[in-house]
């Protein structure tokens, strides 16, 4: 069994699960079931997997486990296009809404 605490992905995983939850905070509310959830689950995903990995006792299925973290990886970085790519939209169609939007409301 590997200690995952030792592994400098697991804490960064970590750390990006954080940030992540904090930054969809202040996400619309009609996203918590759509965007929202789905970056969140990701996140946590990847720091789980690889703790998981680090949990079994054969090379191949701690492997296994740290291609699932590296897939929810993709993900959190594909999904956290989507917000950016929504803001420079609205910024270009509606100035307003966007500062409005990305106002800080529980940090």
């Amino acid at each position: 069994m590997r200690d995952h605490t030792k592994l400098r992905a697991f804490e960064l995983a970590d750390e990006v699960a954080v940030l992540i939850y904090r930054a969809t905070i202040g996400f619309p509310k009609e996203e918590i079931y759509g965007l929202t959830s789905q970056m969140r689950r990701a996140a946590v995903s990847v720091p789980s997997n690889i703790v998981e990995g680090c949990a079994r006792e054969s090379q191949a299925e701690y492997l296994r486990f740290l291609e699932i973290a590296f897939g929810s990886a993709g993900d959190c970085i594909t999904s956290s296009a989507w917000p950016a790519a929504w803001v420079i939209q609205m910024s270009w169609m509606f100035p307003n809404a966007t500062r409005k939007w990305w106002r800080p409301r529980r940090f």
